[in-house]
């Protein structure tokens, strides 16, 4: 299926596949072995943030070299500022990920993101009003406040877990599990982490001069994109190696009794499933048309969702109560419940621009100003 027209159907898909991608890249970590987190970050960092992102701008995007040389350095500084900004949110994500699992670490991460991410550019960028411009518009934004009630009802049941379990049982599921310091840490990794949204949807210049350098429109963000994750491995590898210095880790490289070449592999992989969250968002974002805004929302609340799963599967809500496993369905569901309230705004907005609905707009709209007319 083309991807070169606009197609909500074929875009939320597309950004559902990038909230599962988000939702299980930390997976292959649990493989790496005798290595400390700053190692094996720092590959994850190499793979998800330049070797795979680069090689598929080489492969997708004919102008490359053109679009990055002749682009304004203001809109490149723009994105690889808010890359990096997202890269000191990025760091902390495994962090949290660490103090409170993969389920609820990432449902309150995602969800502080969703919300910054989502709904601030279009205001920054003197668009609020296409927020509100129509009916499905409003629908969709009402789809975007649901999905961050089922995420405060995921953090409640994190909450509620706290209370209930022992340290033992909570030390089972998630090794180092701490509520205060996993909150403290989702707090800043969750806003920060939203500059990743700040600068994909800061490099329309880009995206315009891949499309006439002869780029696929699915692909005419990953130029964008390069730029932003560059931004984000600086710092990363600046911090991973800093940590290696401090603690005396720059042997894991050569550490005889670790499997180097396995970690490198299931390092990189992490990084490459993560790279995908985005690299869907922004091949999707075309197929959205007007509403391509909500992508980011769509990703980070899918994350969420399949996230819950995956922690659920792993165990980490094994033992709770019967109140704390009401509020984390009652989480899932919700979420749920908000991918069918935009998908239904999604349906409104193309059947607004049908040319019968438009004709009837434009009959209406002139009967109205003759009424005007008539009673001044």
């Amino acid at each position: 299926m083309m991807l070169d027209a606009t197609n909500p159907a074929v875009g939320m898909l597309i950004f559902t596949c990038g909230g599962l991608a988000g939702a299980v890249f930390a997976l292959p970590f649990k493989r790496v072995k005798a290595w400390a987190y700053e190692s094996y970050w720092l590959f994850y960092a190499i793979f998800g943030l330049v070797l795979f992102p680069w090689v598929l701008a080489v492969l997708t995007v004919p102008n490359l070299k053109d679009v990055l040389t002749q682009a304004p350095a203001g809109v490149l500084a723009r994105c690889f500022g808010f890359g990096a900004l997202w890269g000191l949110g990025g760091l902390t994500w495994g962090l949290m990920i660490r103090y409170l699992g993969i389920g609820l670490g990432l449902a309150i991460g995602c969800g502080l993101c969703s919300a910054t991410g989502t709904l601030i550019p279009p205001i920054v960028t003197g668009e609020a009003a296409d927020l509100v411009k129509d009916t499905g518009a409003v629908v969709v934004l009402l789809g975007v406040v649901v999905s961050l009630v089922g995420i405060a009802l995921v953090g409640l049941a994190g909450k509620s877990k706290e209370g209930e379990l022992s340290d033992e049982q909570k030390r089972q599921a998630v090794a180092e599990f701490d509520f205060k310091k996993g909150m403290l840490v989702a707090l800043f990794s969750g806003i920060a982490s939203a500059g990743m949204n700040f600068g994909l949807q800061s490099g329309d210049v880009l995206q315009e001069a891949a499309v006439r350098g002869g780029t696929l429109s699915k692909w005419q963000g990953i130029p964008v994109l390069v730029v932003v994750l560059l931004g984000g491995f600086v710092v990363n590898v600046v911090w991973c190696l800093q940590q290696n210095l401090k603690n005396k880790t720059l042997g894991d490289y050569t550490k005889s009794g670790a499997p180097v070449v396995s970690n490198i592999f299931f390092a990189g992989l992490a990084g490459v499933i993560w790279a995908m969250q985005f690299v869907c968002q922004k091949v999707g974002e075309p197929a959205m048309g007007d509403l391509a805004y909500v992508g980011f929302a769509i990703v980070m609340g899918s994350a969420i969702f399949f996230s819950s799963l995956v922690g659920v599967l792993l165990g980490e809500w094994k033992g709770v109560g019967s109140r704390t496993k009401t509020l984390l369905v009652l989480g899932i569901v919700t979420l749920l419940v908000s991918f069918s309230v935009m998908s239904y705004g999604y349906k409104l907005t193309e059947q607004s621009k049908l040319p019968e609905v438009q004709a009837e707009r434009a009959v209406q709209d002139a009967l109205n100003a003759v009424r005007r007319m008539q009673n001044p």
